[in-house]
């Protein structure tokens, strides 16, 4: 998050320094003279600009008699470059893509302009969200350039019924996109999030809007992360991971290519479809079948063996019976219900 001292007006703060970053992205070392030529500033200018990068919680060094770099670069995003990506069917659904250097929440942007009216086909990406935010209410961490913070809107015809499961449909697609570049471990988590060994990846967040029995709009949030810095990793608290670890050089704007190829053809035709053409790839990729877990709302908690999910996406949980009886097979929607395996405590906070 930026800092409050930053600026009065973070959003024009980044752009003042976005001709600097693009200099320092690759990861050179550039000397204070060049940089100056090439913005056009003193080296007193620069020293300036330098300095307020940290501010974004990106780390420059100094190299002695040579200047000044940013160990490992920069991978800013560019519309033209995930346009560039894009598979043919989902250009075709893209209306709108809206690539931000800071934003609130993509998720309440979108939100709010699917409720004036426009919105559905709205793609819109932020380099840092100062409000982002997950499920439960809880924050989202997304440092500068460190992760992908994405949302689509969609309208759908037909009432709210129609988008069960669409969640865990998501998380099929992230998979999808993920295999694309041989991610190692990737698994799915009941009901949104995705993981890979054995540890958070992404996660995503539905929020919906307009009349929940006929025409209703859903925002489809995705935060997924790329190279957290350590700053913002002490704020998560719970395991995570991210593609640095497991498949370092991965490009954000082909990774956000190969989403948006998976995603939109999806949302088209899911109406048709349903959770049920998505959800034998999610059993393949259930990262707690058949493993005992513990499921808790605000004001119960239940334990059982993890038996998958059903067509409309609710999970299968195996629970012990009553007075001796067999064990008996229930079905949990997602709303307010939360898993967690079953040697894990349930932590406050917000996790990514």
């Amino acid at each position: 998050m930026v800092e409050r001292n930053a600026s009065s007006r973070p959003v024009e703060f980044i752009a003042s320094l976005r001709p600097l970053l693009t200099l320092l992205a690759d990861g050179a070392v550039h000397s204070g003279e060049s940089l100056g030529e090439q913005l056009g500033v003193s080296r007193a200018a620069v020293w300036k600009q330098l300095q307020k990068l940290e501010l974004l919680g990106l780390e420059v060094i100094s190299v002695k008699g040579r200047g000044y770099q940013l160990p490992g670069g920069l991978d800013l995003l560019e519309e033209n470059g995930i346009r560039a990506g894009v598979s043919a069917d989902a250009a075709a659904h893209l209306q709108v893509l809206q690539v931000e250097d800071l934003v609130d929440s993509t998720n309440a942007r979108v939100l709010a302009a699917l409720e004036s009216g426009g919105g559905h086909g709205l793609v819109m990406l932020a380099e840092q969200q100062t409000a982002g935010r997950g499920r439960r209410g809880r924050a989202w961490q997304s440092p500068f350039a460190s992760g992908i913070n994405l949302s689509i809107g969609w309208q759908f015809n037909g009432g709210v019924q129609l988008l069960e499961g669409l969640s865990l449909a998501v998380g099929v697609a992230l998979g999808r996109a993920l295999s694309r570049f041989d991610v190692p471990g990737v698994r799915l988590k009941w009901p949104n999030d995705v993981w890979c060994q054995r540890r958070k990846l992404a996660g995503v967040l539905l929020e919906l809007s307009g009349d929940l029995t006929d025409r209703c709009a859903v925002v489809i949030g995705i935060g997924l992360n790329m190279r957290l810095p350590n700053a913002a990793a002490s704020a998560i608290d719970q395991p995570w991971i991210d593609l640095e670890q497991v498949r370092p050089g991965i490009g954000r704007n082909e990774l956000v290519a190969a989403m948006l190829s998976e995603l939109m053809p999806l949302l088209a035709s899911y109406p048709q479809v349903g959770f049920a053409g998505y959800r034998d790839e999610w059993m393949a990729m259930d990262q707690f079948a058949g493993q005992p877990v513990c499921l808790q709302s605000a004001q119960q908690r239940w334990s059982g063996i993890e038996r998958g999910v059903d067509d409309t996406g609710a999970l299968l949980l195996e629970v012990a019976g009553e007075n001796g009886e067999s064990a008996v097979t229930r079905a949990f929607h997602g709303g307010e219900v939360s898993l967690r395996p079953a040697e894990a405590p349930e932590k406050s906070g917000g996790p990514r």
